[in-house]
């Protein structure tokens, strides 16, 4: 399925939450120098006998290379009324830091055939998410309807509830709720073009069917959740939903536009989480505030600021 009969139903969906007064991110980075990048990324690009800067032109050529891929963008972008920079900033950050890009987009479509071939299931010891979120302590999610806040509340219980403790006589281990049933080949892997983690895909899976026209995704069917986030006609569509659930959260949250900073929503992109920290960002600022200081501004962490920095070259091909 291609980009131009997925936008079928160019319709935006915002979050709903309360309206406040928003102040405006400047573009740019708040940091003079880029935040320290973590090791688990240094040491993977070491082991792959590279460096950040080789791994970003590598991406950056994909770009200038690739009309067609450009366009999605683009397109997907105007759908869900963000920058495109926006997404662009998402894909730069993660095949500079975390995988390398492949010379061309058609090879994205051949790993995604590959995999699809193997077993899939989203299960933990035996068993499968779907099972496990019809245990009593989710009784609280069922009254969900959204997608977003379905799969955050399960979250929620997950961290709660399960992360580290024993229940019932099973024990579960202190990781995410994504690493611990969402990633079956080994913890921590994200997938194709976007990097998405299956639960970010489910995540948004509404606001995705509202504005593109996909088909809603579901947990019960693991080899078509792979297949959306491996495949890149589908999985620009969920980056953009990603991003553009970051700009609200934060504009609605924590007061803050970021839809100028496309650093920041990198960022966000790669930390995950995106309502809890502006909450958190909310609650220092009401604090800061209290104390008579001037409130903070979102930051840039070092996958973001990369973003920033590098962004009027990037601005150039589009």
């Amino acid at each position: 399925m291609k980009i131009s009969s997925i936008l079928a139903f160019p319709v935006l969906a915002c979050l709903a939450f309360p309206a406040q007064a928003q102040t405006l991110v400047p573009p740019g980075n708040r940091n003079a120098e880029q935040p320290t990048v973590p090791g688990a990324s240094s040491k993977r690009t070491k082991a792959g006998k590279t460096s950040f800067d080789a791994k970003y032109r590598k991406v950056y050529a994909l770009f200038k290379n690739d009309g067609a891929l450009r366009a999605k963008i683009r397109e997907v972008a105007s759908a869900y009324r963000i920058d495109p920079m926006h997404i662009v900033g998402a894909l730069v950050g993660e095949h500079t830091y975390n995988v390398d890009a492949y010379d061309r987009l058609q090879t994205y479509y051949v790993k995604a055939a590959a995999y699809l071939n193997n077993g899939i299931s989203f299960t933990y010891k035996g068993e499968d998410v779907t099972d496990f979120i019809q245990r009593p302590e989710f009784a609280g999610c069922a009254s969900k309807t959204d997608s977003y806040d379905l799969w955050e509340c399960r979250e929620n219980v997950w961290n709660r509830q399960f992360r580290g403790k024993t229940v019932g006589g099973k024990s579960y281990p202190n990781d995410r709720f994504s690493a611990t049933f969402f990633q079956p080949f080994y913890a921590g892997q994200t997938f194709g073009l976007g990097q998405l983690n299956p639960l970010t895909a489910l995540q948004v899976s509404d606001l995705v069917h509202r504005v593109s026209g996909l088909p809603k995704l579901d947990a019960a069917r693991p080899s078509q959740v792979y297949e959306t986030i491996m495949d890149p006609d589908l999985t620009i569509p969920y980056v953009a939903a990603t991003l553009k659930t970051s700009i609200d959260a934060y504009r609605d949250i924590a007061g803050f536009d970021i839809s100028k900073n496309p650093g920041i929503t990198a960022t966000l992109y790669n930390v995950g989480n995106p309502e809890a920290r502006a909450y958190a960002l909310k609650a220092e600022n009401q604090k800061r505030q209290s104390e008579g200081q001037e409130p903070k501004l979102p930051e840039e962490n070092y996958y973001g600021w990369l973003v920033n920095e590098k962004l009027p070259e990037l601005q150039a091909l589009f």
